[in-house]
């Protein structure tokens, strides 16, 4: 990812500038800031790729930053410290950094870990799967979820095994009810309407279900 924009924060100038070299190399435009109180501000006035961030800094720690940097920004933040404890490392992830490097580190190391999250931070957003739970009975979309009946858990089974095919009312009773009993169209279109309706709940955006004129139904989503 050419003409990137790296924003370096580290309080020792010499590494900072080892840094900035290293990473010009590979045509990235390199911002550096040397004090922790000036962070948040320059993030929100530019638009930053990937920041690497210093654990102890003048003014305001690198914890503290990063922290807030998470309320307003999902940018890829790498961590650098000299702290190698296990309990620091843990806690950097778990307020949002991306990424974990313990001084003294090869800046070619350091060069290599920023192409990752250039390279994942230009991989295209792809939208949430529905995701069909039969032992649950729960369908889901991302963090929203639904529960279903046996029937309409089985009716969308039987729909999203074959995506874009079309099954008759028949077959999808055949498929729902498995004791032989005899059941009208009227009940299986029910059945669908409550599925859609929940279905809705959880992805208003999508109509997932389609109703095919003189034949059935069919799943299918948007591509």
């Amino acid at each position: 990812m050419k003409n990137a924009r790296i924003l370096v924060v580290e309080d020792q100038e010499d590494l900072a500038q080892l840094i900035k070299d290293y990473l010009q190399q590979e045509q990235w435009q390199v911002d550096v800031i040397y004090h922790g109180d000036q962070v948040e501000d320059f993030i929100q006035k530019h638009m930053v790729d990937v920041v690497l961030l210093d654990v102890m800094l003048p003014g305001k720690n690198g914890m503290d930053i990063c922290r807030d940097i998470r309320k307003t920004s999902d940018v890829p933040i790498i961590m650098t410290t000299a702290r190698v404890d296990e309990i620091d490392r843990i806690l950097g992830l778990e307020i949002g950094a991306n990424d974990y490097v313990c001084k003294p580190y090869s800046p070619r190391e350091l060069v290599a870990r920023v192409k990752v999250w250039l390279r994942q931070k230009a991989k295209p957003c792809l939208p949430p799967a529905i995701n069909l739970d039969n032992d649950t009975l729960k369908v889901s979309y991302g963090e929203a979820q639904t529960e279903l009946t046996l029937v309409e858990c089985r009716l969308l089974e039987k729909m999203m095994s074959q995506p874009s095919r079309a099954f008759s009312r028949n077959q999808l009773m055949d498929a729902v009810y498995d004791d032989g009993r005899v059941v009208s169209d009227r009940t299986i279109d029910s059945h669908i309407k409550k599925l859609r309706a929940k279905l809705k709940t959880i992805n208003p955006d999508q109509e997932l279900i389609h109703a095919i004129y003189g034949c059935g139904y069919k799943y299918e989503e948007a591509s």
